[in-house]
């Protein structure tokens, strides 16, 4: 079900429709209001499409900084699975062996 979210930031106003929950459209907005706001804060930059352009790539950059870290923790998990696979193989070789 199509929902229409008003977007009103930094000096521009649109609507736009996405076929998610209208409650999930208002969190990713105020995820990106803080955003906006967090960028302007510590870059000192008031000018709304440098704002925009910033907040877009620093956010692209907490999403690939986030990737890199769930692709280590899946290789990390992908050892450790390993090795209690052949810990398990290993007993039941020992196991086998004493029947």
């Amino acid at each position: 079900m199509a929902n229409e979210l008003h977007l009103d930031i930094l000096g521009t106003s649109f609507t736009i429709t996405a076929d998610e929950d209208e409650n999930y459209l208002q969190e990713v907005l105020s995820q990106y209001r803080e955003a906006v706001e967090n960028t302007k804060s510590i870059s000192g930059i008031n000018d709304p499409l440098n704002v925009a352009v910033l907040t877009g790539f620093l956010l692209c950059d907490e999403i690939n900084k986030i990737k890199a870290q769930m692709e280590g923790d899946s290789v990390e998990m992908e050892k450790r699975t390993m090795n209690l696979i052949a810990k398990i193989d290993q007993a039941l070789k020992i196991s086998s062996g004493n029947d």
